[in-house]
């Protein structure tokens, strides 16, 4: 149950209210944007909330128990608040929104937290925008824990993998665009062919600076190199872009031990036995003496 603040519940039973709503939107960097569908800008608990951002609640459902309730916000884009490149590059993907009742004529005073939410989807059409607005309870329909694979299910880099990087990245330039998803680069020169297929790479300028895409293939041929993204980019870098790549990894135990001279961290299970033997069945020509598969 919610506690309605006094001086709000007051202006509430009131003959006529001055309220609208107020979205709070703390993005995974830790930007935190103020959003208002009033029709001037509000200030209460540090944040700035803009108005004539195009943001209005579009439809809610809840449900009860551990249920996740969603529902949406629309709005259009405009420089000052939500650009289509912000949302095309992903800023706001995962940012947590804070959904505020306010009194507009007295905010800092009487303002009330309905609702925390997480964007999800978001879906683009002409100038405006739609996003999922879900509850934390959709993280409980979410697969958790490891599975039995012969691949590692660890992230390159992270504290599962223990890998250190630092031999494993490196920097350079966009020379050439080819359409939106590949790119020939320079500052690769001395790497081999391959070395960076299924990695990551982070833009450090231009307009995709700061957000990371994941790698399809790395090729070099007569001298040129050309790194092809596994999904087309919603903008397009430009020549002279500068970037940070790290190696990839195909997640097998013959790559971590070859490659990255990590195979004691493997978080698979290479040994483990495959469909053939699983579907066999026992002969007079087969040892079943309880010994090992593998030495």
């Amino acid at each position: 149950m919610k506690t309605v603040p006094t001086e709000l519940a007051a202006h509430l039973s009131g003959e006529a209210t001055t309220t609208c709503h107020c979205w709070k939107v703390t993005l995974r960097d830790g930007s935190v944007l103020g959003f208002t569908e009033h029709d001037e800008p509000l200030h209460f608990g540090g944040v700035a909330y803009l108005a004539a951002s195009g943001f209005q609640a579009s439809e809610s459902d809840s449900e009860t128990g551990l249920a996740a309730s969603s529902g949406e916000v629309a709005g259009g884009f405009s420089n000052e608040a939500v650009s289509e490149a912000d949302l095309a590059s992903g800023r706001y993907d995962g940012a947590r929104v804070e959904l505020y009742l306010v009194n507009w004529s007295a905010p800092e005073a009487q303002h009330m937290l309905l609702k925390v939410r997480e964007i999800g989807e978001v879906t683009r059409s002409g100038g405006a925008f739609k996003a999922e607005l879900r509850s934390f309870a959709h993280r409980l329909s979410q697969p958790q824990g490891r599975i039995y694979g012969r691949r590692c299910d660890a992230a390159l880099g992270d504290d599962r993998c223990g890998a250190t990087l630092a031999g494993f990245q490196a920097s350079g330039t966009v020379l050439a665009v080819d359409g939106q998803g590949r790119i020939t680069v320079g500052g690769l020169g001395g790497f081999a062919e391959g070395f960076f297929r299924q990695g990551k790479l982070r833009f450090d300028s231009g307009a995709n600076v700061g957000v990371s895409f994941d790698l399809d293939d790395h090729a070099s041929q007569n001298g040129v190199t050309t790194l092809t993204f596994w999904l087309p980019l919603e903008i397009a870098p430009q020549p002279g872009d500068g970037f940070t790549v790290t190696a990839g990894c195909d997640k097998s135990f013959a790559t971590c031990k070859a490659k990255f001279g990590n195979h004691l961290n493997f978080r698979g299970f290479p040994h483990m036995p495959g469909a053939d033997f699983a579907y066999s069945y026992v002969t007079s020509r087969t040892q079943h003496d309880g010994g090992a598969l593998f030495s």
